[in-house]
This record gives C-alpha cells, sequence and structure tokens, in this order.
C-alpha cells in the first residue's frame, strides 16, 4: 500500500536539541515509511491529520530559508532524531537534500543517522561538511527478523553504504540499536563493521507506550521460548540481563582490541579502532 503523503509548511526546520552531543536537530518529514516495529517516535503520529497505523504517511516539511546559516558554525546539528532524513519520500521530495545545500559552508558540523542507502546520492555534498559523521542503524545480520521489524533498506545494503562512506574519508558510525534481548547478536555485528566505522555505539530496547504489546505480541508468536525473558526484564524490572550484556560488551571489545566506554563521555580514540560505546 502506497503511504499517505501530505505537506506541513513551518516557520523554521532547525530546533534546539537536548539530546547528548546535538546542538540542533533537523527533521525534515513527520513520519517515516521505514515502519518500525519498535519506533520510540510512534508517538509523532498525533501531529499528523492523516490518522492510520505508524508508517503508513508521511508529511512532507517546507520551511523558510534559514537565517544566518553561518551562526550555527561549529555546532553539531542532527538529521535526524524522530524521523529517517533518508526514507523513500527523500527520493522525490528532496527535503534533506534542500537543508544540506542551504547549509553548505556554514561550518555547522552534521550528523546523520539512518537506515537507508539513499544517503549515497548525497556523499559528495555531506564530504564539504568539516566533521561530518553518518550512522547506521544495525541490530541485526538476520534479514529475516529485520524484515519482521522494518521496510528500511537491507542489512548489506546498510553495511555496503556504511563502506563507501568510510573508504570516502567520511566518519561512519554504527549504532546497535535497539538491542533485542536473546535476538541481538551483538558480538557478531562488531566484528562484521569494526572495519567500517570509527565508532560502535549500543542500546538497549525499551517497552514503553503501544509498540510495548506490539513487541510482546510478535515474541509471544514468533520467539516464544524468549517470552520469559521479557518478562522477566520489562514487567519484573530485572536489570541483571542489561548488566551480563555490558560485561559481554566489555569482553568482545577486548577480544577485538577496540577501545570501551560507557555513557556520553568521551570517546576513547585509537588510530584504526573504532570505538565500543555502552548506554545499556
Amino acid at each position: 500500500m502506497e503511504p499517505v503523503i501530505g505537506v506541513v509548511p513551518v516557520r523554521q526546520i532547525l530546533t534546539k536539541s537536548k539530546l547528548p552531543g546535538a546542538d540542533y536537530a533537523v527533521n525534515p518529514y513527520v513520519g517515516c515509511t521505514h515502519a518500525c516495529r519498535y519506533c520510540f517516535a510512534s508517538f509523532m503520529a498525533r501531529h499528523s491529520v492523516h490518522g492510520g497505523p505508524w508508517g503508513s504517511f508521511v508529511d512532507v516539511k517546507y520551511w523558510e530559508p534559514v537565517k544566518r546559516p553561518g551562526a550555527y558554525a561549529g555546532k553539531r546539528i542532527l538529521l535526524s532524531s524522530v524521523t529517517d532524513p533518508y526514507q523513500p519520500a527523500e527520493a522525490k521530495y528532496r527535503r534533506t537534500r534542500a537543508f544540506l545545500e542551504s547549509m553548505q559552508g556554514s561550518g555547522c558540523r552534521l550528523s546523520i543517522l539512518t537506515k537507508s542507502d539513499l544517503v549515497l546520492r548525497d556523499l559528495d555534498l555531506i564530504r564539504t561538511f568539516p566533521g561530518a559523521e553518518v550512522t547506521w542503524s544495525v541490530n541485526t545480520l538476520d534479514e529475516a527478523f529485520r524484515r519482521d521489524m522494518d521496510r528500511a533498506a537491507s542489512i548489506e545494503r546498510r553495511l555496503a553504504a556504511m563502506r563507501t562512506f568510510h573508504e570516502a574519508g567520511v566518519v561512519t558510525g554504527c549504532f546497535i540499536a535497539p538491542v533485542f534481548p536473546g535476538i541481538t547478536d551483538v558480538r557478531a555485528i562488531i566484528r562484521r563493521v569494526r572495519d567500517l566505522c570509527r565508532c560502535i555505539e549500543v542500546d538497549g530496547l525499551n517497552l514503553r507506550g503501544p509498540y510495548a504489546r506490539t513487541i510482546f505480541a510478535y515474541i509471544a508468536e514468533r520467539r516464544p521460548a524468549l517470552l520469559p525473558l521479557y518478562e522477566d526484564i520489562y514487567r519484573k524490572g530485572n536489570g541483571a540481563y542489561w548488566a551480563y550484556l555490558r560485561e559481554e560488551l566489555a569482553a568482545v571489545a577486548a577480544e577485538e582490541d577496540l577501545p570501551f566506554a560507557e555513557g556520553d563521555g568521551p570517546r576513547p580514540r585509537r588510530d584504526g579502532a573504532p570505538a565500543v560505546v555502552s548506554y545499556l
């Protein structure tokens, strides 16, 4: 089914961000047709006039020109916090590219987070921004599970795009999130991407809001052996699994000779070795 497309005029596209490491956020769209079943941003559906399930609509934003782009020199701008800036609609409407073109030469520092390889279209443009970072979300190497969870690009396409940017000299990252207990093979992902990126960040699955029921229903139907684990973590509040996983992350980092850190502090640097950063 084709998504419902709307148009939303907004006065400004840059909003101050409270997220760590980002001064401003840019969300060129409302909604996202990747339709991730675990998407924390599904609350944005209430800001759309279309109704319908998350993933069935996208509103395209048009905004007034950014005043004094140079005022954002040195500021870290995140694309995006509650949508994917390179979801399929971007191929036609090019709102993310329009923003990048308007900020070229401003001196701002880009952080792009996506599950798409459409970002390859803008590689030459992104390279002109000092300190630009492009991160792909990869929480499984199992394509069947990926298809169960989202309609974004395949894992292989994401990793191929990561390699292209990495080889072009752009700082790349892998966001292993959300980690699904008992499903996400964090060790395998780290070993797969360690030569493709500069940072590997890891965060767990939070189950809150309406999508908690969706995920529990999926686990009960497709992975029933894991249901006791999910009930223990999310209904009884037992944090033992996350403590175990933090130890596993530190262990695999040591095995792979990668620097390891926890939280939002400075990322350790070692030439040719991506840092493994835990937010668990």
